[in-house]
């Protein structure tokens, strides 16, 4: 991901309300008090780039995006265990000590060069720590790590259709996708339907995190895939001013917004930290919000539970994720009966 000069100030205006810091290269936090320096997330990387590594800097503080979303009053009721989510991206790192115990990957999926398959895995069901301030939206759901990119990030309508393809048939319960791609209508499409047959949710951004690279003067696209497909939750990101950074992408529509912006997640390996922006990470808010309505409720289809999401959001355009509402409200489609009037009683 590039790193867009106005996001960057947006992400150290966020992060300093919270008590963090995010300076590249700088040195170490000389103490707990002080602010603690993040690395950030990247989507692709150079063929001549090394790795992602573990991260040396620890979040201690809470960061905005938990209370955005009212996840301490949400764990009350459920805490996604029992659900697998299937995170289609770069893979996901198995030494992470969030989610420890909980990763299954499928073919190479396990080792995460890029790191952001890792982060949004973080997102959706890192497990809260001691001296941690960071948890994910589901910290009890069990994470299915599916490639849907080559090693260094790069991806094609039919990897992440391969990728779709293979969390479905895993038996995943949701399904988080990390990319939106211009082009493969037909096959991302068929992919959510071969999906959404077998009772997957399938959760995808809106619109990419980076603007994509074009001609000048050549229109950015409308849609995205697979968030345009039916059936798919399209997810916008906000960051914790309410607003999407300057020259952010977009597309002609949302489904759902969640936190995007200013968002600290795991890294590819340790116990370390680093900082993301971008709807990528907002659809990592919603998969896992998506984990605790299926576990709260599991005889709920996932048309259901993608209903249930969106019903109970706070009304906006478009409406933003409220989870904890999502696992307690009672919801319905019945059309209440008129009562009929007793019959007149008229005097002799």
């Amino acid at each position: 991901m590039r790193c867009d000069p106005t996001s960057a100030r947006a992400a150290v205006a966020a992060l300093l309300a919270a008590g963090l810091l995010l300076v590249a290269g700088a040195a170490p936090a000389s103490a707990a008090s002080d602010p603690v320096e993040l690395p950030l997330l990247r989507t692709e990387l150079a063929a001549d780039e090394p790795c992602a590594e573990a991260s040396g800097q620890t979040a201690k503080s809470e960061p905005w995006t938990t209370s955005a979303l009212g996840l301490p009053r949400a764990w009350q009721q459920s805490r996604g265990a029992g659900v697998t989510v299937a995170v289609v991206d770069t893979g996901v790192g198995t030494s992470i000590p969030a989610l420890s115990g909980r990763v299954e990957a499928a073919g190479d999926a396990g080792d995460d060069c890029v790191g952001h398959g890792s982060f949004a895995a973080g997102v959706i069901a890192a497990a809260p720590a001691e001296g941690v301030g960071v948890a994910g939206v589901a910290p009890a759901a069990r994470i299915l790590a599916v490639r849907g990119a080559e090693e260094r990030g790069a991806t094609s309508p039919t990897l992440l259709a391969d990728g779709i393809r293979k969390a479905a048939e895993a038996g995943a319960q949701v399904i988080y996708v990390a990319r939106a791609l211009p082009a493969g209508k037909k096959e991302l499409t068929a992919a959510v339907a071969y999906a959404t047959d077998r009772d997957a949710l399938v959760v995808a951004p809106f619109a990419p995190d980076t603007a994509p690279e074009g001609k000048e003067g050549e229109k950015a696209p409308l849609w995205y895939w697979p968030a345009a497909a039916p059936d798919v939750l399209a997810v916008m990101d906000y960051g914790p001013g309410g607003g999407r950074p300057k020259g952010a992408p977009t597309a002609v529509s949302a489904d759902l917004a969640a936190p995007g912006d200013a968002v600290v997640g795991s890294g590819p390996e340790g116990p370390g930290h680093y900082l993301g922006s971008g709807s990528s990470l907002a659809a990592a808010h919603v998969a896992g919000a998506a984990a605790l309505v299926r576990a709260r409720h599991p005889d709920l289809s996932a048309a259901e539970a993608a209903r249930r999401l969106t019903a109970t959001a706070y009304p906006a355009s478009p409406p933003r994720l409220d989870a904890y509402a999502a696992l307690g409200a009672v919801l319905t489609d019945a059309v209440g009966a008129v009562p009929e009037p007793p019959p007149a009683e008229l005097p002799a």
